[in-house]
């Protein structure tokens, strides 16, 4: 363990949040703070399939961010479904300013009814274009039709089809939560990345269904086993920069989370700051933290540097969830049964 108790670092970034929208996007905005830059993820209810919707969704969290004196970068993406046209990519990336084009599985996670079951079929001219203008393309990497435990291993399989079709297309394999997946990445094509969430490096299966059924650490792709955690933990702690923060904060009020079909997500925009480095602390690779949290990302993305960089200053101090109790109804992810966390931010 280490021996700080209080740290300066660069603002970090999220390289994989969901806002919503409505009365829940305002709540959900208050809280996502100190991150300087969020990749915004496009599976409202009405998905973000075009320019304009981004542009129109952008605008949207720009409001939300001034009512609550937040100053992160909202970064946008479009929804690329079997409809998504080559110019819908080039005005998407152009007028748009979109940093990503995301592919869900078709029903299997929250608002994927428009997902995609065959890539070759239904994405190969799309996937071409976007290599063309440089939009990464953002993968939930799970297979439909596949035993739900095994999803993602199953999906490196079309991901391996994707790398040896479109050799110059940036990938990023979002919330991997297997050892093969880490495994793919570490031995994969400098264009492929991945991101690893907070709450995969605390929770197994067990967690979700071990004893008690627990709604509140359901997400997707699910957590898996023991070996799988330890394997994210390696990766995490690496220094291998295609491992970066994605947080997959992803808040559902408590009303759809503990009901029968209940949603798959977990909102950790408060603590995930705090988690991320508790988990380098534990590791004993403390001085990885800084550049997996605000280097690896922007860099595998193109991000310029922000001139007018922001720095963070937190302590090791414990304190608890509960007192930020959402107006919304919406359970905040922490490591413990107490809503403990570590790592305060003090000024930012």
């Amino acid at each position: 363990m280490s021996e700080f108790r209080e740290i300066t670092m660069a603002r970090p970034d999220d390289f994989h949040v969901h806002l919503r929208s409505g009365t829940m996007m305002q709540e959900v905005v208050r809280l996502t703070r100190p991150w300087r830059r969020a990749l915004v993820m496009p599976n409202l209810e009405k998905p973000i399939l075009t320019a304009e919707d981004a542009l129109r969704y952008h605008d949207e969290i720009e409001r939300a961010k001034r009512t609550h004196g937040v100053d992160f970068e909202p970064l946008m993406t479009i929804q690329i479904t079997k409809d998504t046209s080559s110019d819908i990519i080039h005005r998407a990336r152009i007028d748009g300013k979109v940093l990503a084009g995301k592919v869900y599985p078709r029903g299997l996670t929250t608002n994927s009814e428009f997902g995609v079951v065959d890539y070759p079929k239904e994405l190969y001219s799309t996937l071409l274009t976007m290599e063309e203008t440089g939009m990464v393309l953002s993968l939930h990497g799970e297979k439909p039709g596949t035993f739900s435990l095994d999803r993602e291993r199953a999906f490196l399989e079309t991901l391996s089809w994707i790398i040896e079709h479109f050799p110059r297309l940036k990938i990023v394999l979002e919330h991997i939560t297997t050892a093969a997946s880490v495994g793919f990445v570490m031995h994969g094509p400098p264009t492929l990345a991945a991101t690893i969430t907070p709450h995969h490096l605390y929770l197994t299966l067990d967690d979700v269904i071990g004893t008690t059924l627990r709604p509140h650490n359901f997400c997707k792709p699910i957590a898996k086993y023991p070996h799988d955690l330890r394997a994210l933990r390696s990766a995490l702690t690496s220094g291998n920069p295609r491992f970066f923060a994605g947080t997959d904060s992803a808040p559902h009020s408590r009303e759809r989370k503990e009901c029968d079909h209940g949603c798959a997500g977990i909102f950790s925009a408060p603590t995930a700051l705090s988690l991320y480095l508790d988990a380098f602390e534990e590791e004993d690779a403390f001085l990885i933290a800084s550049p997996f949290l605000n280097e690896y990302g922007a860099r595998f993305y193109g991000l310029p540097p922000i001139p007018d960089q922001r720095w963070i200053q937190l302590q090791k101090k414990t304190w608890n969830v509960r007192e930020m109790e959402t107006r919304c109804g919406v359970k905040i992810f922490t490591a413990n049964e107490m809503g403990d966390v570590h790592w305060n931010v003090l000024a930012s």
